[in-house]
């Protein structure tokens, strides 16, 4: 009696399973078409297509920074190396080296004050993208048009 009761019990626990994964599946589908579907619109694929106005400007030019490498903030005894370039206009900055320094020290001071969760996940490194770029464009006074990111390797 108690062998059958357990092959019953197995057979609705497998049923169950079955059930919640397609159902599952079937909500996974539906919302992936959900999100694809706007990507299907040949008006908004022409307008993703155009460039950015942060597209480089023929006559741009692109200084690479000296690699940074310091600890975080939290915890202390996790590194970071940080490689990057930006990308300025040769006739607003005839020197790229001072304006060089300048950004990687104040890079350098930023990172020493993050904790390692605000750089983790795909998120944390378009915040960290984001604020090195505006400070960037703050410590240049405009004259950068954009800070990319080269490598970043944390331990």
């Amino acid at each position: 009696m108690e062998i059958e009761t357990k092959g019953v019990a197995m057979k609705q626990i497998a049923l169950a399973l079955i059930i919640v994964t397609l159902l599952a599946g079937a909500s996974g589908g539906f919302y992936g078409f959900r999100v694809a579907a706007p990507n299907l619109n040949p008006a908004k694929a022409a307008q993703a297509s155009e460039p950015s106005p942060t597209a480089l400007q023929p006559n741009a030019s692109v200084f690479d920074l000296p690699a940074i490498v310091t600890n975080l903030g939290s915890p202390a005894d996790t590194w970071i190396r940080l490689e990057a370039s930006f990308i300025y206009d040769p006739k607003i900055t005839p020197h790229p080296d001072a304006l060089g320094g300048q950004i990687s020290d104040d890079i350098l001071a930023f990172l020493r004050t993050i904790s390692l969760s605000q750089v983790q996940g795909i998120a944390g490194l378009q915040n960290l993208r984001l604020d090195i770029n505006e400070r960037a464009a703050i410590r240049s006074n405009g004259a950068v048009k954009e800070l990319v990111i080269r490598s970043l390797v944390i331990q």
